[in-house]
Order: structure tokens, then sequence, then C-alpha cells
């Protein structure tokens, strides 16, 4: 009896610390997403530089920066975009805004870069988004990723992050403060695996920990750095409708903003953190299997739009008895 008791309370005793690691656990969850103030971002200074800036989530958080009196760089392809955007800002909230023209997908990350610092000289940058991003226009098996937008994804979502943040970092170590912000995505955290749009997936991974690596090397120099991994948000690149669990990029942004500054790793809008939670908890094989059948019924989709597309353009072109060529969609916000 007495073995039984011992073994009674050893068993109770290791159940309550479990109970209360989860407990702790979970009034912590509440305390980062609901309670904890954010921080004051003009401390960082009074300019933050956003990529991909005149749609989704970085037309957004370029919106959501300007109502706290942050100073805008705006950075993207389109001009016209760009030039509406900066207007839109300066006639709500009355920053100053500016905008520097860049095709990520045909400058050289040298060229990013030096344009990058040109723009910021003489600012006072204290805050970096990457925001910009290439994905799919629908999901497809890795051999059949083309070489034009194999080469737009890596050099958008890997090279120009890269050679961005290696142009703004100095001038942030100058005055030992500033904060950057990648924008990840949840397929390569959350997830444990992205079939059939791998190519998205692997350069977003590359985010992360290039986020979490930099993050241990510049944090003593005053300068935080994070990646925030969403999972889907209504944007043009998603394609997805607003719902309970996709929030639309304006509050994603409000969401967002609130964490800037602490965590390396984090999914900030805290339904996608549920989310996350439960997906977690399923095995992975399960999961996998799941996302499998999910992407191609997708790709099928995709394919027959491509078919009928090409089938119209097919008899418009025999019509006009003149060439025409199919331009392919690719999905940005930049």
């Amino acid at each position: 009896m007495e073995g039984l008791d011992r073994f009674l309370v050893a068993t109770s005793t290791i159940g309550f610390i479990c109970v209360c690691k989860v407990f702790v656990k979970f009034l912590k969850w509440v305390w980062v997403m609901f309670l904890r103030p954010p921080k004051n971002l003009k401390e960082y200074g009074s300019w933050a530089i956003i990529t991909g800036s005149t749609d989704g989530i970085g037309k957004a958080m370029a919106f959501e920066f300007a109502s706290k009196g942050l100073n805008l760089l705006l950075v993207g392809r389109n001009p016209l975009k760009l030039e509406t955007t900066l207007k839109e800002i300066r006639e709500r909230h009355g920053v100053e805004v500016k905008f520097v023209v860049i095709d990520m997908q045909k400058v050289s990350g040298e060229e990013i870069a030096k344009r990058i610092e040109e723009a910021i000289d003489g600012l006072d940058v204290g805050l970096l988004v990457n925001g910009a991003g290439l994905a799919y226009p629908y999901a497809r098996f890795f051999h059949e990723v083309d070489l034009e937008l194999m080469d737009a994804i890596v050099k958008v979502n890997l090279e120009a992050t890269t050679w961005i943040t290696k142009a703004v970092i100095p001038s942030m170590l100058k005055k030992k403060k500033g904060a950057i912000v990648n924008i990840g995505s949840g397929s390569s955290v959350v997830l444990p695996s992205y079939p059939l749009v791998t190519l998205y997936a692997a350069t977003k991974g590359y985010l992360a920990m290039f986020s979490r690596c930099i993050s241990l090397e510049y944090k003593h120099q005053g300068i935080d750095i994070q990646c925030q991994v969403p999972l889907f948000v209504s944007t043009k690149m998603t394609k997805m409708k607003k719902s309970v669990f996709v929030p639309t990029p304006e509050l994603y942004s409000k969401t967002c903003t609130r964490w800037i500054g602490y965590e390396k790793l984090v999914e900030p809008y805290f339904l996608h953190s549920l989310q996350g939670f439960l997906i977690r908890a399923i095995p992975h094989a399960l999961m996998d299997s799941y996302m499998l059948r999910y992407f191609l019924y997708f790709r099928a989709k995709g394919l027959s739009k491509d078919s009928n597309k090409a089938k119209e353009t097919s008899l418009a072109a025999s019509d006009s008895q003149e060439p025409n060529i199919i331009n392919q969609d690719y999905s940005s916000n930049y």
C-alpha cells in the first residue's frame, strides 16, 4: 500500500505540474495577444520603409504606420500605383511620403541595395517592412514551374529581402536602434508541408530562418528583427474572400503592428494563432495527405482555366487573323 500511495502522489504531482504548465502558457498567450502594450514605433525613428506597399498587407501596414505619425518610403514596381497610394496616405494622414520604383524581378540585388541606400540617405529610418511577395498563379508540380516564374519568385521573395535588409542595417547600427519585419508565411512554419506550392513555401522558410539568425546577431545592437507568419489573409495574392479565419489586410495590420519589437517569430493574428495550435495537434501524415489533395484540386481548377483561356485566345486569333500572346498572371503583392 505504501508503494501504491507513493505512486499516486508522484503521478498526481506530475499531472498537477503539467496542468500548471499549460495554464501558464495560456495566460502568457492571452497577455501577448491582447494585453501587452505595443511599442512606440516612432522611438525607432521617424521614417518607415515598406516594400510591397501598393497592395495587400504592405499597403495596409503603410496606412497603419501613417496613422501613428510615421513618415513613409514606399517601394514598388508600379509608379502609377505608388503615386496613387502616396496621395491617399498624404490626404488621409498628412505625413511625409516618398517612393522609389524598383522592379525586383528584373533588377540585380546589388542594384536594389544601391537604390535603397540612395533613397534613405539623410532619412531617420527606424522601421523596415519587407512585405513584397510573389506566388504561383495556381498550384502545380515543381517540374511544371516555368523558368521565368521560378526566377521571379526567388528574386522577389528571397534575394530582394536580403539585399534591402543589408542596405538598411548600417544606418540602424549607427544610431543603435531600429526594427525590421519580414512577412513570412504559415506555409513554412505552421504547416508540416506545402506541396505543389513548393518554391513559394521554401522561400518563405528562408525568411523565417534568416530573421531568427540576424535577430540574434543584432539584438544587442538595439535592432529588433522579426518574422511574422500569417496564415491566409484576404489579398489579391491569396484570392480568398474575407471570413472568420481570413482577415482583411487592414484588420491584420492593426494586429501585427502590436507585435513589432518583441519575439523573433510570431503569428500575430489571434485566430491564426489558434489555427496553428490546432494544426500542430494533427499528425503530420494526416496533414500532408490533406494538403496534397487540397492543392491537387486547385491545380486541376487552374489547368482547366488555362485551357479555356487558350481556347478563347485561339478563337479570337483565328477571327482577327492576328497573333495573340497569353500573359501569365503571377500572383504578387508589390
